[in-house]
């Protein structure tokens, strides 16, 4: 039995979870002869695998679309979480309209408030999907709440705002693997096909030694006014999210963290420092807290570069792609807005009339694919933890931003070695919580300087 923000009582069926069943399966001999107590991990005896949408914006929608149009059996909507009305009132219409009985959200599951998201993750079972969507600030602690209470998780990006964050969350990753928990990370590229077939290639030596990675995602931006004086300053600040650090990292992060994290794929580690510029363009009128420059050159432990920028700065070149340069040729690894633009050259030049190879079509999109390789996984059992290869581009991510801010180097074991929180009071929020930053008289919030600036 439930009970949402009113106080009204629904009551769900339940049936008995299996517990070591694949569908049609058996139970393992082994737990039967010992008696074992397992956590349930599979869909209910009626196959369907139930979700809990916990931030209902667009990126959520989309991932709720998604896991409805997977293959391998049913995917119901079945809770839903934010802070504002009119936007999960939006989100369950189109979503209602589109997918019909796949989307079973009545106003009695529908829940409100800093705490809705532990009234929807409670409406599910052991087998279910939490739906992590929300921003970044709060994103530790649904994962915390979901890994406590038994569910698989997805969980889209960015994965924390500060060193701080990031920790609770590998904690989390780890307690999941002792649940036997599946956890799907919002990094979607390494679900692309087109991109795991240039890996291949480049693993096969087909490029030679990797030289240098490029990266960059140049836009024309765009900043914040001053705040509205009738709005609490907690939540204007959460309502333009993209200009504060500590609710999703930044634009920098929200905008590159796919680009930086191919970039370690690409080179299958993590980068050892960062040399980072930043800065604002002259007579700046944003009063959010992001630079309008990020330039920053990672370096890998044996020497590799991988060279990432990005610009919000109207009426410039505008540049949304990642390139890859080994000894032996160069290649592009992805294109706008993430496209599987995946393609190697005869050399050097970056040229359509010099292509060598091209990958494969997709079969999926790889925000399709994601959820697909998740779903197979919770019905087959299967073990599906994404939360260490997220989390550590993440600290990547982090990495350069802060190389940036302070125009200065920042190593791997400066972020990593960090317990450093923006806001330490993320989950005892309410309405009526300060905000963590404050603007000035000019109406301007605190701007990375260099010399004076802390985030690690």
């Amino acid at each position: 039995m439930t009970q949402n923000a009113g106080g009204a009582k629904t009551v769900r069926s339940v049936a008995s979870r299996r517990e070591f069943l694949r569908r049609g399966g058996k139970v393992t001999l082994g737990a039967v002869l010992a008696g074992a107590v397992v956590p349930a991990v599979h869909a209910g005896e009626d196959n369907t695998i139930r979700l809990a949408l916990i931030g209902t914006g667009g990126r959520g929608g989309g991932a709720v679309a998604n896991a409805l149009s997977a293959p391998g059996g049913p995917v119901q909507l079945y809770a839903m979480a934010d802070l504002k009305q009119n936007r999960m009132e939006s989100s369950y219409t189109s979503l209602k309209n589109q997918f019909g009985e796949k989307v079973d959200v009545p106003e009695s599951r529908r829940f409100l408030g800093f705490d809705a998201y532990q009234k929807a993750i409670d409406c599910l079972q052991p087998g279910d999907v939490a739906m992590l969507t929300a921003f970044a600030y709060c994103r530790p602690t649904h994962l915390e709440y979901a890994v406590r209470k038994g569910v698989n998780v997805f969980m889209e990006k960015s994965f924390a705002a500060d060193p701080g964050g990031l920790h609770r969350m590998l904690r989390a990753g780890e307690e999941a693997d002792k649940k036997n928990l599946k956890i799907a990370a919002g990094l979607m590229c390494r679900h692309s096909t087109a991109r795991q077939e240039m890996i291949a290639r480049i693993r096969d030596g087909a490029m030679g030694e990797l030289q240098l990675i490029r990266a960059s995602r140049m836009w024309g931006g765009g900043g914040i006014g001053k705040r509205n004086p009738n709005v609490s300053e907690l939540m204007w600040q959460i309502d333009h999210r993209g200009a504060f650090l500590w609710v999703t990292s930044g634009n920098m992060i929200e905008m590159l963290i796919h680009q930086i994290d191919e970039c370690c794929w690409l080179k299958d580690s993590w980068p050892v420092a960062a040399h980072g510029l930043g800065g604002r363009v002259p007579r700046s009128t944003d009063c959010g807290q992001n630079l309008d420059i990020y330039a920053m050159e990672y370096t890998f432990a044996d020497g590799t570069k991988a060279l990432v920028n990005s610009r919000s700065i109207s009426k410039s070149f505008e540049d949304f792609a990642t390139y890859v340069h080994g000894t032996k040729c160069a290649a592009q690894f992805s294109g706008n807005i993430h496209a599987p633009t995946v393609h190697a050259y005869k050399d050097q030049r970056i040229d359509p009339a010099n292509i060598d190879w091209r990958a494969a079509k997709e079969p999926d999109s790889p925000w399709q694919a994601e959820w697909n390789v998740l779903l197979d996984k919770i019905r087959n059992d299967q073990p599906h933890n994404e939360t260490k290869q997220a989390v550590y581009s993440n600290f990547a991510a982090i990495m350069g931003r802060a190389a940036a801010h302070i125009n200065n180097i920042v190593t791997w074991d400066d972020v990593f070695n960090s317990n450093f929180f923006f806001c330490d009071y993320v989950d005892q929020l309410t309405p009526d919580s300060p905000a963590p930053v404050h603007d000035d008289e000019q109406g301007q919030y605190p701007v990375p300087i260099p010399g004076h600036w802390k985030e690690f």
